[in-house]
């Protein structure tokens, strides 16, 4: 496996430590970063579920390890429900939790404890520009190489949440709010 620095390491060795929990947008950069996968919440147009809140497990990067950029990419096809509830209304809700990473399960943390963080990033889901296109690819084979392999009849392409709101909780007492700026603001070492 690879650490967020892109050095082959043993799976207990691949996360880094956690940011102090006092510094809520450099935990949330750092859950995002770490994070392979989310669940993404759209609105459903299926005419069963028409409006209720439809959640699906999405593969996802920031970046290339130890570089990203804070913007969750995607590769979509329009054949996944999602898609098409975005077409419709492009309003999301992507949940991230450091429960897929070895964190949790070493501090014995239960994955609905807000000791194993987790955060709430809202806003629109919208395709990549071209400017854009090369680094959300890079960011997403990188990390997905099996992508690279995923038939192009289901014309996948690049997109992303453009974040309005975020939400952290990885202790008591609720939530803490961050706004973008803070979270785009924040730089690693």
């Amino acid at each position: 496996m690879t650490d967020i620095q892109g050095n082959d390491q043993p799976l207990e060795a691949l996360l880094p430590p956690l940011p102090p929990r006092e510094d809520a947008a450099r935990v949330a950069r750092f859950v995002t970063h770490v994070c392979d996968w989310g669940a993404l919440a759209t609105l459903s147009t299926d005419p069963a579920v028409r409006g209720w809140a439809f959640a699906d497990v999405l593969s996802l990067s920031d970046g290339p390890p130890g570089a990203g950029s804070g913007v969750p990419y995607f590769y979509l096809s329009p054949l996944q429900q999602s898609v098409g509830n975005l077409q419709e209304n492009p309003h999301a809700t992507l949940t991230m939790s450091l429960a897929q990473t070895n964190f949790c399960r070493k501090q014995g943390f239960d994955p609905q404890s807000p000791l194993c963080a987790h955060i709430i990033l809202s806003g629109t889901v919208t395709k990549v520009n071209q400017t854009e296109t090369g680094f959300a690819k890079h960011s997403l084979f990188v990390r997905h190489p099996e992508m690279k392999t995923w038939p192009s009849s289901h014309n996948w392409f690049f997109a992303k949440l453009n974040i309005t709101n975020i939400w952290v909780l990885d202790y008591f007492g609720g939530p803490k709010i961050v706004t973008p700026e803070e979270y785009y603001n924040v730089t690693f070492q």
